[in-house]
């Protein structure tokens, strides 16, 4: 198994190599996913320190704040190395009392990616994740035409989606190339039955083997965030046995669970950012796997 890269768009003229572990930046925002970071040197720092360190990979949204995590890794990473792939999300927007509404139809989708393209100080986003939030009155295929409108007219190169179930991941790829699939996804949470949010997020082991049979990276979100309230005793097992941090070993699990899939830990710690970098180093036995499973 490759544990150091993926290929991204595989199946395109413009496929991307990026390292097999990346960064996302939801956590670098203040209380409640808004508002500006409560270390703001801190968050600077990490975004360089992923660059440091050999990550290419890092996810964000305008919504995110609004706007804060864009903001920062252009104050932090621009000009942009040329093999850095910033992925960011559309289909969601916060209301000024912080809840999150979907904004999917494709004018929303339009004006996301112009505000997007405006933060980021980009041309073109290379990959965009159409994000399926619930409340939506428009139909999925609506919004997914109005994604690879924008592909074609040159604003994005790849197309992903995000919390979608098999048959939205299936209709998808009929109607286009899909890069990238991002779920919730982890340890302690695979299918969205298990999931304590109203059956409004869908789980990565439902879309898993579709990926995988299509060479697909699946990006796991909130990979930690539900894990590590939820202790299990076996992960902690295996932390023991390599002196590790439980949150180490949940990330190991993701990179063995399969080839293709691409963890995005989160943290507004240097420590904590340095420390799941590690779990990279982790090589868990089969037996392991099974002992987890």
């Amino acid at each position: 198994m490759n544990t150091k890269h993926i290929t991204i768009a595989g199946k395109s003229n413009q496929p991307l190599t990026v390292k097999r572990f990346g960064y996302g930046t939801m956590r670098l925002t203040g209380p409640g996913i808004w508002g500006e970071p409560a270390n703001r040197t801190e968050a600077l720092q990490i975004l360089k320190q992923c660059i440091k360190s050999g990550i290419n990979f890092i996810d964000t949204a305008d919504y995110y704040g609004e706007d804060v995590t864009n903001r920062l890794i252009a104050e932090a990473l621009y000009p942009y190395p040329d093999d850095l792939v910033i992925c960011t999300k559309v289909g969601g927007a916060r209301k000024p009392d912080k809840s999150w509404i979907a904004f999917s139809r494709p004018e929303n989708l339009r004006s996301s990616i112009e505000n997007n393209l405006r933060t980021l100080k980009q041309e073109q986003i290379t990959l965009v994740h159409f994000r399926v939030l619930a409340g939506s009155d428009v139909p999925f295929k609506e919004s997914m035409d109005a994604m690879f409108d924008m592909q074609k007219e040159g604003k994005i190169l790849h197309v992903g989606v995000s919390n979608v179930d098999p048959d939205e991941l299936k209709e998808a790829m009929a109607m286009g190339n899909i890069a990238t699939v991002e779920n919730m996804y982890g340890h302690a949470q695979r299918l969205s039955k298990q999931f304590e949010h109203g059956g409004h997020n869908r789980g990565g082991e439902e879309v898993l083997a579709t990926c995988e049979e299509n060479k697909i990276p699946l990006i796991p979100y909130f990979s930690l965030f539900q894990s590590m309230p939820k202790k299990d005793d076996r992960i902690a097992t295996i932390a023991k046995k390599y002196g590790a941090t439980e949150a180490q070993i949940n990330l190991a699990w993701l990179l063995h669970r399969s080839p293709w899939i691409l963890p995005i830990p989160g943290t507004s710690s240097l420590q904590h950012f340095e420390e799941n970098l590690k779990a990279t180093e982790i090589h868990l036995t089969e037996e392991d796997m099974k002992f987890l499973e």
